[in-house]
Parts: C-alpha cells; structure tokens; sequence
C-alpha cells in the first residue's frame, strides 16, 4: 500500500508544477517576453492550460475578482498540498 501512497504523492507533486509552469508561462506572454505566436510556445501553453484549467476554473468561479490578479493557481496548490498532507497523516500503515 506504501507504493499507491508515493505514486499519489508523485502524481500531486507534478501536477502541482504543471501549475506553477502554467503560471510562470501565463507571466510571460502577458510581459511579452515570450511571443505566444511562437508554434512551441504555444503548444506548451496549450498542453498547460488543457491539463490545468479543470481544476483552475471551479475555483475561479467561487473566488472573487481582485483586479488583474488571478490566486487560483494558489489556492489550488494549497489544497493539493492539504491534502497530500491527509493522505499522508490518514493512510493505514
């Protein structure tokens, strides 16, 4: 059982960075230091957003606006923290 627990952790722990990726990309483009026309640029920023977005958008909809500033990216990898945390305090050994 100890090695569904590490591969749900491993699987928390990239998703997590997929959204700190699609964050920093998100930053980028919007500074226009990266052109989004760009076919790779694009692609990665595509891929990001499809992988990132179900779990982005419920939490965008109950949050409320603050301007330009979009926390749902942190509230999301709070959550997923929380509850690898459960998981690891909760998990029968």
């Amino acid at each position: 059982m100890n090695s569904l627990l590490i591969l749900i952790d491993s699987i928390i722990t990239i998703y997590i960075w997929l959204i700190v990726a699609s964050a920093i990309l998100s930053w980028l483009v919007a500074f226009n230091v990266v052109n989004s026309q760009n076919r790779i640029v694009n692609a990665i920023g595509d891929t990001l957003y499809r992988l990132t977005e179900p779990a982005l958008r419920p939490v965008r909809n109950i949050l409320p606006s603050l301007g330009g500033i979009d926390v749902s990216p942190v509230v999301v990898i709070l959550l997923l923290i929380f509850i690898r945390n459960l998981l690891f305090e909760y998990w029968p050994r």
